[in-house]
């Protein structure tokens, strides 16, 4: 499928849930299925050992003095925690903020690259120019513009704090072990000139990390990240198109994030 064509229907697929109405004439979503790809956003939800958690907060819930029923919520939270997306502005002076990156970026086929093998032994497992290679040469080569997955396994662990951060403690980042991209093989998929790249960890650099390479590297390359994500063991390892929508959020380093894939 066309990337245009795939833009064009998810459009139309969020303006038919929207309006509770029927497709349009002639377009056929029979053969496809919507995967949500997102953790709920909750009291469990999962940040950053520094980050501000997910507050929600009850305003109004139940019938008026009209007699109509009528709810509403605060909410606040870190930008940086459940599934989101880190703008290139997160570890990038001078590029683009979360509400600056286009939608022909964060739109487009995905391929999966599976290291649960290696993360299973190794909490600290960095994904290697090797795993990409090794993809490559099943697979074939990471087209331009492709939404490139890294499947670790860690999202088995959540919300457990504990299993995926390697440490619940607030504030504590010394002791964080889990899966990440190493520096060499984010800068093989700057030169792949892939659009975005994600992981089922809370960050696309290992948890011992202390400098965020990978970060760097792909935030200077213009390139979106996304962290948290869902449900990636769904994911077929190629064939999917990946709909990544962040909040808009003006000038902002990064934000929550509705991540949908849809497959035939």
């Amino acid at each position: 499928m066309p990337r245009y064509s795939a833009l064009f229907l998810i459009c139309v697929l969020g303006l038919t849930f929207a309006c509770g109405s029927a497709p349009p004439p002639g377009l056929d979503l029979s053969g496809y299925r919507l995967l949500d790809m997102t953790h709920t956003f909750s009291k469990e939800t999962v940040y950053w050992p520094t980050g501000e958690h997910f507050e929600h907060e009850e305003v109004a819930w139940g019938k008026t003095a009209g007699g109509f029923w009528y709810s509403s919520f605060n909410y606040g939270a870190n930008e940086h925690g459940g599934t989101h997306v880190d703008a290139p502005v997160h570890f990038a002076e001078g590029t683009r903020s979360v509400d600056q990156i286009p939608l022909e970026q964060l739109v487009g086929p995905a391929v999966v690259i599976d290291v649960t093998a290696g993360a299973r032994s190794d909490p600290d497992y960095l994904v290697s120019v090797a795993d990409i290679e090794a993809f490559e040469k099943q697979h074939g080569a990471i087209e331009p513009d492709t939404i490139v997955l890294l499947r670790s396994g860690w999202g088995g662990y959540w919300p457990d704090a504990k299993k995926y951060l390697g440490s619940d403690a607030p504030g504590d980042v010394e002791n964080l072990h889990f899966p990440g991209l190493s520096a060499e093989a984010a800068q093989v998929l700057v030169a792949r000139k892939v659009a975005v790249v994600g992981i089922d960890t809370a960050s696309i650099d290992y948890g011992a990390t202390r400098d965020f390479q990978a970060h760097q590297v792909l935030a200077a390359a213009e390139i979106a990240i996304l962290e948290n994500v869902a449900e990636l063991d769904e994911l077929p390892v190629t064939g999917a198109y990946l709909f990544a929508l962040p909040m808009k959020i003006g000038g902002g380093s990064g934000g929550p994030c509705r991540i949908v894939a849809l497959l035939q």
